[in-house]
């Protein structure tokens, strides 16, 4: 009796290994007949990028999020200034760079392939200073912000700073101007915006991402400017709007193309890219700074995300595309709460056609 039950058993157990084997040997025919096998299907996929330093905290927000819906996408960025994103990029050192200053004709040219402009959300560079025993929010003028950073206006109770805030007692203490030492998206939008509305800066200055400072002392990152001023009693510098927000520092109201002493909110923001829809071209580089309209904030801008448009890597490519058009829709949701202005709805379309134009050997990446 006891050898007719062993013999069951061994004989069960054997019979469930075979099965077990069928089911191992089906699932792998199963998974080859859909194209590839369960270790290809699903393994991580590691991007690298590197870039602005503008848009670093919703891109950290994205990538944690993407991630928890998409666990075999892995996103590293780091946050090393626009120049460093271009260089980066343009080096293929990188899977996606970050900028808010879009690529010149030169860098464009110098790439090995074509780079595509992808824009993510809009933000603004806010003027903020650090000013012991002055409460309330200052006004300023081109011309005062100009003079201040070309080293003409060197003291607080200036006239240039004192006209428009009659009711703020300035004290006559040496301003300290502090600028990004790296080359840098937010430098790009400042010196883009003094070109514009000071004759003066754009003959000495220029715009570019890393210019030859009139004077001033140098920080790194959005980071190392907020971080400066924090602890330089009497000193003024810029950087992008979240930045001044988390460090409560305040910024001020700048005088508009309209006359308009304007606070940077999403609503300024988006009325500075209101007019910017209908002459973006086709290639989405455009500048937004100085823009038309009472409403609109004057320093703000596009950032960018920068691609290949052919992909060297079709696991990696088929991944950036994914992100990207989830970025560019559900992504967008995230943005007001980190103080970015969302893309209008116009150039989510236009963005649309971008992330569709993306491929792996002349194949379209996205879809399928």
């Amino acid at each position: 009796m006891i050898d007719c039950t062993r013999g069951i058993i061994k004989g069960a157990r054997a019979a469930r290994v075979t099965a077990l084997r069928a089911i191992t040997i089906l699932s792998a025919l199963i998974l080859m007949s859909c194209g590839g096998s369960s270790s290809e299907s699903g393994r991580e996929v590691r991007l690298q990028g590197a870039g602005a330093t503008f848009p670093n905290p919703l891109y950290q927000k994205w990538f944690s999020e993407y991630n928890k819906i998409t666990p075999q996408a892995r996103f590293d960025y780091q946050s090393i200034g626009s120049g460093g994103g271009i260089k980066q990029i343009s080096a293929h050192t990188v899977d996606f760079g970050g900028s808010d200053a879009p690529m010149n004709d030169e860098q464009m040219k110098a790439a090995p392939a074509e780079i595509l402009h992808i824009p993510t959300v809009l933000g603004a560079v806010v003027i903020t200073y650090n000013l012991p025993g002055v409460q309330t929010e200052l006004r300023l003028t081109p011309e005062a912000v100009a003079g201040i950073f070309l080293g003409r206006v060197t003291r607080w109770n200036d006239a240039t700073i004192a006209s428009p805030n009659p009711e703020v007692k300035l004290p006559g203490e040496p301003i300290t101007v502090i600028h990004r030492s790296d080359g840098s998206g937010t430098t790009y939008v400042w010196t883009d915006y003094l070109s514009k509305v000071s004759r003066e800066w754009k003959e000495k200055v220029g715009a570019g991402t890393s210019v030859n400072w009139p004077v001033g002392m140098g920080a790194k990152g959005n980071e190392g400017v907020t971080g400066q001023v924090k602890q330089t009693p009497y000193s003024i510098g810029y950087v992008e709007l979240i930045y001044a927000e988390q460090n409560k520092l305040p910024y001020v109201s700048l005088r508009n193309s309209s006359g308009e002493f304007v606070r940077p909110t999403l609503d300024s923001i988006t009325a500075a890219a209101a007019g910017a829809v209908a002459q973006m071209p086709d290639d989405l580089r455009v500048s937004i700074t100085n823009a038309p309209g009472k409403d609109a904030y004057p320093m703000s801008s596009f950032t960018y995300i920068l691609v290949y448009k052919d992909q060297q890597d079709p696991a990696k490519g088929k991944a950036l595309v994914n992100f990207l058009w989830w970025a560019t829709h559900d992504g967008e949701r995230m943005a007001k709460e980190l103080l970015y202005a969302p893309l209008p709805k116009e150039v989510v379309e236009k963005t649309e056609q971008k992330v569709k134009s993306i491929t792996y050997h002349g194949k379209p990446l996205l879809g399928g």
